[in-house]
């Protein structure tokens, strides 16, 4: 099957202390036959034997190393269940530290599409407790089932040696467990998969609570998503149910089974020994090594369980080990340090899911330039933004950073390069001063100091109580909106880009402090960069060397504030409408009555 062979393949490093311990299992198994083998020499020597008393007499020293043999293969078979149990678990935790290690390198280098295409829950789900599946696997099932094996062979081997006719009336059995084993794997593998999709639904739903907690308060809608978890609750408790009914309907048929062995010892051995083919040692020896045939028929039906919850946890998990980002590095991609801050469109069309975002969209941008992208709701401007560092890759056209397009650019570099202020604002449960050196977390306390200036975010550092060492929360919950927009501008302006992008950042800040970020960034910054501002103020546009109106994903004007404002257009409309000359007379009257 592949999820094994995956598995076999994934323990590379670890293979030699797995195989070690398979054997000890194998070895400390196979000692179990010892004591039972002592044992019956000792009843048939020193207890039933008819000279019982005379062999106690002139060969005590027999019964001594008899005794001192069960003690001794005792000890070391509990010195081999010690090391075997160490080596699987070294070899377990390792293999499951390197599979957790790779799927998170491959969830953080997928591009945006992955992240549509998977939900948050569900990927948590994957990188524990289904890994914690695929490791109770390596440590616990096969590691049953290789020690059921050895058990039983050499439980039934000892039997053979001991008298066929008992051990084949044992072996009777054996088929009836494996018919019900049978039909129980069929039936638990679709049980399984149901418990393992209702768990991601489940922990989904209550990620996306803990994380919208604010949002939920704020529309009093706790009892609405109360009742809507206690659903997918239900909807896990029902799966589980159904899972255990599976098991449960054929585990007393595998106690029966295996409660049928002691009958069958009972009626049979008794019989054998009382016709002299067995004698009351080696009777003994097979009763108290009976277990050992009947716990790998019980065990097999829970490994049977397990396997099946493994291969639902692992195929979850090799959808994302496999999963290969559309959006890497050609073979050919340049690798530039320092970028000149060039950007040009030519004849770029984007689409999302069949629909067209972004049409025939043409412009360039000389570096150093300052250009505002404006546009109505939908029109296309953060799709725009986001085909420069490459977040997502155009149907057709080219993007170009520095006269290269930016597929022949090492992604590494290019988004080094390229810095971005998004407009869903997404802060570290860390310190101010972490979340600001993000980019560089060897830069110098004094820079961050001075980016926090730029952006206006020192002001209301200085005054919390713990200044940069503030932990902000998740998510950065202990900031207003226009503070937390502050600490991403700072966090973008720190790492010195070539081009920076801001996409509506300053939206949730008073004109006087958009003046001041809007100052800083064309007269304070010590270092040359392109800046593109995704915004709707005017007042923002103003000084713009450039000014792009989309709409519609098309390019629908584009100039200076004078030019765009010397005709009509969404930019004249939106100039008057901030200005308060587009703005409706009250009541219905003319606007020489409203003024008088």
């Amino acid at each position: 099957m592949f999820q094994l062979r995956w598995l076999w393949a994934n323990m590379k490093g670890s293979r030699r202390n797995y195989i070690i311990a398979l054997c000890l299992s194998i070895v400390c198994n196979a000692l179990y036959i010892a004591a039972p083998y002592f044992q019956s020499r000792i009843i048939d020597t020193f207890v039933s034997s008819p000279d019982a008393v005379g062999n106690l007499e002139l060969h005590r020293d027999l019964l001594f190393r008899l005794l001192g043999g069960m003690i001794g293969f005792t000890l070391l078979r509990t010195v081999c269940q010690y090391s075997c149990n160490m080596y699987y678990e070294v070899a377990s935790q390792s293999m499951i530290y390197k599979v957790r290690t790779h799927l998170f390198r491959k969830i953080e280098n997928q591009d945006m599409a992955f992240y549509d295409r998977f939900r948050t829950g569900d990927l948590m789900t994957r990188l524990t407790g289904d890994l914690d599946m695929v490791r109770h696997m390596v440590s616990w099932v096969i590691k049953g089932c290789v020690e059921s094996m050895a058990l039983f062979t050499a439980s039934m081997v000892y039997f053979f040696t001991i008298d066929w006719r008992t051990a084949l009336c044992i072996l009777a059995m054996t088929p009836c467990i494996f018919i019900v084993t049978r039909r129980l794997s069929k039936n638990a593998g679709p049980a399984y998969r149901r418990v393992r999709e209702t768990s991601s639904a489940l922990n989904t739903a209550a990620q996306e609570n803990i994380s919208g907690n604010r949002i939920v308060k704020a529309f009093a809608r706790e009892d609405y998503e109360i009742k809507k978890f206690r659903a997918r609750d239900e909807e896990y408790r029902k799966a589980n149910i159904n899972a255990a009914f599976v098991w449960l309907r054929f585990q007393p048929l595998i106690e029966l089974a295996a409660g049928g062995l002691s009958v069958i010892l009972l009626l049979c051995g008794g019989y054998f020994m009382i016709n002299g083919h067995l004698t009351m040692g080696q009777y003994v020896a097979i009763s108290g090594l009976l277990w050992a045939v009947s716990n790998p028929m019980r065990n097999m039906g829970n490994y049977v369980n397990d396997f099946h919850r493994f291969m639902a946890s692992a195929g979850k998990i090799i959808e994302i080990y496999y999963e290969a980002p559309r959006i890497v590095d050609r073979v050919d991609a340049k690798d530039r340090d320092k970028f000149r801050g060039e950007v040009e469109f030519r004849n770029v069309t984007y689409s999302i899911g069949g629909k067209k975002i972004l049409d025939d969209i043409s412009f360039h941008i000389s570096p150093g330039e300052h250009v505002v992208i404006m546009g109505a709701t939908g029109s296309g401007k953060t799709s725009l933004i986001n085909l420069i560092p490459r977040f997502s890759d155009c149907d057709s056209g080219e993007v170009l950073v520095d006269g290269m397009n930016v597929r022949m650019h090492k992604l590494r570099k290019l988004r080094k390069n390229v810095s971005i202020a998004t407009q869903d604002v997404l802060l570290y449960s860390d310190t101010i001063d972490s979340n600001i050196a993000f980019g560089d977390s060897e830069m110098e306390e004094a820079y961050v100091h001075r980016c926090a200036e730029l952006s206006a975010a020192s002001e209301f550092i200085d005054k919390l109580p713990q200044k940069y060492d503030t932990i902000v929360g998740e998510r950065g919950v202990g900031l207003s909106g226009g503070q937390k927009q502050r600490i991403s501008l700072a966090r973008a302006i720190a790492v010195r880009p070539s081009v920076l992008i801001l996409d509506d950042t300053t939206s949730a800040v008073d004109m006087e402090t958009e003046n001041y970020i809007k100052d800083s960034l064309d007269n304070k910054l010590d270092f040359d960069c392109t800046k593109i501002v995704v915004a709707q103020r005017i007042s923002t546009a103003r000084n713009a060397d450039k000014i792009i109106i989309l709409e519609n994903g098309k390019i629908a004007d584009m100039g200076t504030h004078e030019e765009l404002i010397s005709h009509e257009g969404y930019y004249k409309q939106i100039y008057d409408l901030q200005s308060g000359m587009g703005e409706e007379p009250a009541d219905g009257l003319s606007g020489k009555e409203a003024t008088d």
